[in-house]
């Protein structure tokens, strides 16, 4: 595959770098302007095309404003084309870095007069898709992609939550690209991972199992010795009445001036001490028997605290493991100046959507902050022989890298892969719609037993729309007419 629209300076590092030592098959779409040559030509209008060849999965799509037209990728090369129909001036569809986050076979809009949308594939939760549609032969959509019909039905079980779809002002093409510094998977790894995921899987299901069995042990032995402490307290107020009887009596005695009177408190006297040292043997005997049940809950507790510690740590271990089995994606952000990787879970959510991993955030040093570099998607595309090592995570076909001008989107949350939007073109389709509120976001820290653990996380410096730079930051610009929140848009 060949890219004509890469800017002159990615030509020339391609040129310097020369044939690698250790060749990795990727992909790389530039996102930027035409040259002029390209932009001198006048293509013919789309029309639905399939490549002539078995087709493998999408791997990624391109939709390009310009020309009006969408196109499927695998491993391979194109696989499928067709016309759409994009966002009408005040409305337009941004143009960025996106990935499917759901899917409906048969949606309806709740903003849009219940309009049809067969065969949606959401990529922002603020309400971009593709979707059939009508196409009138230009941009005639309120923000989203219509596609026609038949194309987005035979569409629809292609693709997948968390395949790469990227929208260019212009025509983009991925092009073969090699270079040593790229992930690439590591072999012994790889051959390991589905063994060791399986293993910790087992392991995390015993620990959880355990982790029930002894938080059922000392809920038992505390509800045991709770009614054992109710016993010792009556037992003890009991002794502590029979020595007050005891002394009543040694004091009437004492207080006997007849000898009808100090029989009767002789007798009395007699009667205490015997229920006194009863109950003195009683307590004694009770508060032994207490000493070891109360130490056997206490044991039980602890047992119960580690059993529950190994749950959560091997939970976390086995989810790590089904994680490295899973593509990832990374973004590097010349304006955070930070590196945010994501994997999908597949744990789908209750109100739409799959949760992403992003537990991974760190920062990065990029030569020369202060020049463009643009935006360029680089997609692990097939797995070969070659291989170079990544500590972080496991590098699979379909991972990918983004490096990138922009800071992420604010859409970016919980249940999405990377949004970034290009700031230099129109957002009227983001304008309009009203952002995805700060919510929730899954962490590694505190997992419960549906497998996540939460914190309260806005999105780090996300990209506002049409954001200005105000000594050296961004800041949002207020922007009028949002609309009311609207379930499923």
């Amino acid at each position: 595959m060949v890219n004509r629209f890469m800017t002159a300076q990615s030509a020339v590092e391609m040129r310097r770098w020369g044939a690698p030592a250790t060749v990795t098959l990727a992909a790389m779409v530039a996102l930027a302007a035409l040259t002029a040559d390209a932009a001198a030509r006048q293509p013919a209008p789309p029309t639905e095309a399939t490549a002539q060849r078995e087709a493998g999965e999408p791997i990624m799509a391109i939709v390009s404003i310009k020309t009006q037209q969408v196109t499927f990728y695998d491993a391979e090369g194109w696989i499928l084309r067709a016309p759409v129909s994009t966002g009408i001036t005040g409305r337009e569809t941004p143009a960025g870095v996106f990935a499917v986050i759901e899917k409906d076979k048969d949606h309806h809009s709740t903003l849009y007069d219940d309009a049809w949308m067969p065969n949606m594939q959401r990529i922002t939760w603020n309400g971009i898709a593709l979707h059939g549609g009508p196409l009138p032969g230009y941009a005639a959509s309120h923000g989203c992609v219509r596609m026609p019909y038949g194309f987005a039905e035979k569409l629809f079980d292609k693709t997948w939550i968390g395949m790469r779809v990227i929208i260019s002002p212009n025509d983009a093409e991925p092009v073969e690209f090699s270079l040593p510094a790229l992930f690439v998977p590591n072999a012994e790894a790889i051959a390991a991972a589905p063994a060791r995921a399986e293993t910790l899987a087992r392991e995390a299901t015993e620990a959880a199992r355990t982790a029930d069995e002894a938080k059922k042990a000392a809920a038992t032995a505390a509800r045991e010795t709770a009614s054992l402490t109710a016993s010792l307290r009556k037992l003890e107020w009991l002794k502590r009445s029979a020595d007050a009887e005891l002394a009543f009596a040694d004091k009437a005695l004492a207080a006997a001036k007849t000898d009808q009177a100090r029989a009767r408190a002789e007798d009395l006297k007699q009667k205490t001490s015997a229920k006194a040292t009863d109950l003195g043997t009683q307590l004694d005997t009770a508060r032994a028997d207490a000493k070891s049940k109360l130490d056997a809950a206490a044991a039980a507790k602890d047992a119960a605290k580690g059993a529950q510690t190994k749950k959560t740590d091997t939970a976390k271990a086995a989810n790590d493991a089904k994680l490295a089995l899973e593509p990832v994606s990374v973004y590097i952000s010349r304006a955070t100046q930070k590196l945010y990787v994501r994997r999908n879970t597949h744990k789908r959510w209750p109100d739409g959507g799959e949760v992403f991993d992003a537990t991974i955030e760190v920062p990065v040093t990029i030569r020369n902050p202060d020049k463009p570099i643009g935006t360029h998607v680089f997609t692990a595309m097939a797995r070969n022989a070659a291989g170079l090592r990544w500590t972080a995570v496991t590098a699979l076909p379909r991972s990918s890298i983004i490096v990138s001008d922009e800071p992420l989107s604010r859409e970016t949350n919980y249940r999405t892969e990377f949004v970034a939007v290009l700031n230099n073109q129109p957002q009227g389709g983001f304008v309009t719609r009203r952002p995805t509120a700060d919510i929730l976001v899954a962490g590694d820290n505190g997992w419960n037993d549906n497998g996540f653990g939460f914190f309260f996380q806005p999105n780090p410096a996300p990209q506002p729309g049409n954001p200005r730079r105000r000594g050296g930051q961004y800041y949002y610009q207020v922007q009028p007419g949002w609309h009311p929140v609207q379930p499923g848009w």
